[in-house]
C-alpha cells in the first residue's frame, strides 16, 4: 500500500483579510491615534451684555406741582433766574439750579438724583442725611454771607434739623462751625419754603465764615429717616442791601434761629 506524501504548506496570497481578534487590535489602534491628533480650538464668544441693574430713586410718584410757596422776604425770581429780597435781586457767589443734573452735589445716608422735570429729589434713608456741594467752592465769605435754599416737602419725617455746615481750607466740617434758618421755617408736607442761613451772625463759628475762603458746605434737613424733598434752586449771595436808617432785620427775616 503506498505511503501517503505530505502537502506542502499553502501561502496565503496577498491581501488576504487578517483574522478577526488582531483586525480588532489594529482598528483600536488608529482609534487612538485619532484621538491624539491636535482639533482646532472653538472660537470663544463674548458673554451677551447684560443691562446694568437699576440704581437710585424709583421714579417719582410724589409731585410738587400743587405745592403752596409760604410768603416771605426772600423769593424766587423764574425770568431773572435769581433770588430775591423784598423783591430786589441778590447776587449770587453760586447758584445751583439742577437742569437734569445733580449739579456735582452728593447724598450721605440717602439718595439723591435730577427730578424728571427741573429740581432735584433727595429720600433721606438714615438718621443725619446730609447733602453736600461740590468742594473748591472758593467763596469770599465776606461777600458772599447768606446761603438760600428753596425746596418743597414731598414726604414728612419725624425730626427736622435744618442746619447748615461748611468747610474751610482751615477746618472742615464740624459743629462749632454751623448754622440754622429762622425760627418756624420748616416745611410743611406739599409747602415750598425757602431757608435762609445767615453766615454773617450764625448760631456757631463767630466770624469764620465772613474771615474765610469757603470751601464746601454741607445741608441737614431732617435728622430721622423717610423724608423726601425736591430741591428746587441753592445759592450762596451777597446779605440783602441794607435800607438807609432802617432799623434791624425783622424777626421773619433772618432772626431769631431754632
Amino acid at each position: 500500500m503506498p505511503l501517503a506524501r505530505p502537502q506542502p504548506a499553502r501561502s496565503k496570497p496577498a491581501g488576504s483579510k487578517l483574522p478577526g481578534p488582531l483586525l480588532a487590535l489594529v482598528a483600536a489602534g488608529l482609534l487612538l491615534a485619532g484621538c491624539d491628533e491636535t482639533r482646532p480650538r472653538e472660537p470663544q464668544r463674548n458673554p451677551t451684555p447684560q443691562p446694568a441693574p437699576a440704581t437710585g430713586l424709583p421714579p417719582a410718584n410724589l409731585s410738587a406741582d400743587d405745592a403752596v410757596e409760604r410768603a416771605g422776604p426772600f423769593g424766587w425770581d423764574a425770568s431773572a433766574e435769581a433770588f430775591t429780597w423784598r423783591g430786589q435781586p441778590l447776587k449770587a457767589g453760586r447758584l445751583w439750579t439742577f437742569d437734569g443734573s445733580t449739579d456735582g452735589f452728593v447724598m450721605s445716608g440717602g439718595e439723591l438724583l435730577p427730578a424728571e422735570t427741573a429740581g432735584l429729589r433727595v429720600a433721606e434713608r438714615a438718621v443725619d442725611a446730609a447733602i453736600r456741594s461740590p468742594s473748591g467752592l472758593e467763596l469770599d465769605g465776606a461777600r458772599f454771607s447768606l446761603v438760600l435754599v428753596r425746596l418743597t416737602r414731598l414726604r414728612a419725617a419725624e425730626i427736622w434739623d435744618g442746619s447748615l455746615h461748611y468747610s474751610t481750607a482751615a477746618h472742615g466740617e464740624a459743629a462749632e462751625f454751623m448754622d440754622k434758618p429762622p425760627a418756624g421755617s420748616q416745611p410743611l408736607v406739599n409747602e415750598t419754603v425757602v431757608l435762609a442761613f445767615d453766615m454773617a451772625e450764625p448760631v456757631m463759628g463767630g466770624d469764620d465764615w465772613t474771615t474765610s475762603l469757603i470751601d464746601q458746605i454741607r445741608i441737614d434737613l431732617d435728622d430721622s429717616e423717610g423724608g423726601e424733598f425736591l430741591i428746587h434752586q441753592i445759592a450762596v449771595t451777597e446779605p440783602p442791601p441794607a435800607a438807609p436808617d432802617a432799623e434791624p432785620a425783622a424777626p421773619d427775616a433772618l432772626r431769631p434761629k431754632t
